[in-house]
């Protein structure tokens, strides 16, 4: 195959996933907690045989997080939860521990407090946090701390990545860690309140546009030149 072939198709690929992630992103605009995502391109350079000069090709290796703060929406549930600043709410998964900014959380029948998903939501130490039920309405304050007629209960963990640690989306709007996150100490937790998700969906309409003629331009070069090379081969057999 010509070497302007693979370069075209490499590019062709990364533009594909590339409208997979702003597909999805746009899917989760209303999302709570929802994260929007990019695709990571890097260039890949071969050398080649003889003086030709090096082959470079595009290669989307992976995809990066935008950790940009979404918007906060009132809901008056006492078990709504916001973090204003910087930080992940943890929870407990069959995978390990997981972080999500997505704050609506369900206390169970024996009072543990739980993701939509069943998931155990962590204090700050890192256990399951349970409220006792039949005691009244819990009070969250800003430190995250949880009480119920002015006794504190628990406090809810906020925790943060190292500096220089990368996430990835794992599912929905859960994330992982490649290193053991941290307490977190610049945020404010709010009760009553969920943080939307941050896509702007004119930017992602307007990237798509982009993607989407980019693609195009691609897929007419990959055509003309199987017509070239068709040609070549019909030139040749005659």
């Amino acid at each position: 195959m010509d070497n302007a072939i693979y370069a075209a198709l490499t590019r062709q690929s990364g533009l594909m996933q590339e409208m997979q992630s702003i597909a999805n992103n746009m899917a989760n605009a209303s999302t709570t907690g929802f994260r929007r995502e990019g695709v990571v391109f890097s260039e890949y350079v071969d050398a080649l045989d003889g003086e030709a000069p090096a082959l470079s090709m595009a290669y989307a290796h992976g995809r990066s997080v935008d950790l940009q703060q979404g918007g906060l929406t009132q809901t008056g549930g006492t078990y709504d939860f916001a973090i204003e600043g910087q930080g992940f709410f943890m929870v407990q998964t069959p995978e390990g521990n997981e972080l999500t900014r997505a704050g609506s959380f369900i206390p169970s029948a024996e009072g543990m407090l739980l993701t939509p998903d069943g998931y155990p939501v962590l204090d700050q130490g890192g256990s399951p946090i349970t409220i006792p039920p039949g005691q009244g309405p819990a009070k969250l304050s800003q430190d995250g701390t949880l009480s119920i007629n002015g006794a504190p209960i628990a406090q809810v963990g906020v925790f943060l990545p190292p500096e220089g640690s990368q996430i990835s989306h794992v599912a929905g709007t859960r994330f992982k860690s490649d290193a053991e996150p941290e307490p977190a100490e610049e945020f404010s937790v709010l009760q009553g309140q969920l943080e939307d998700s941050n896509v702007d969906p004119i930017a992602e309409v307007s990237r798509m546009i982009q993607v989407q003629r980019a693609y195009e331009l691609g897929q007419k070069f990959l055509d003309r030149e199987d017509e070239r090379i068709r040609g070549v081969i019909s030139t040749l057999s005659r």
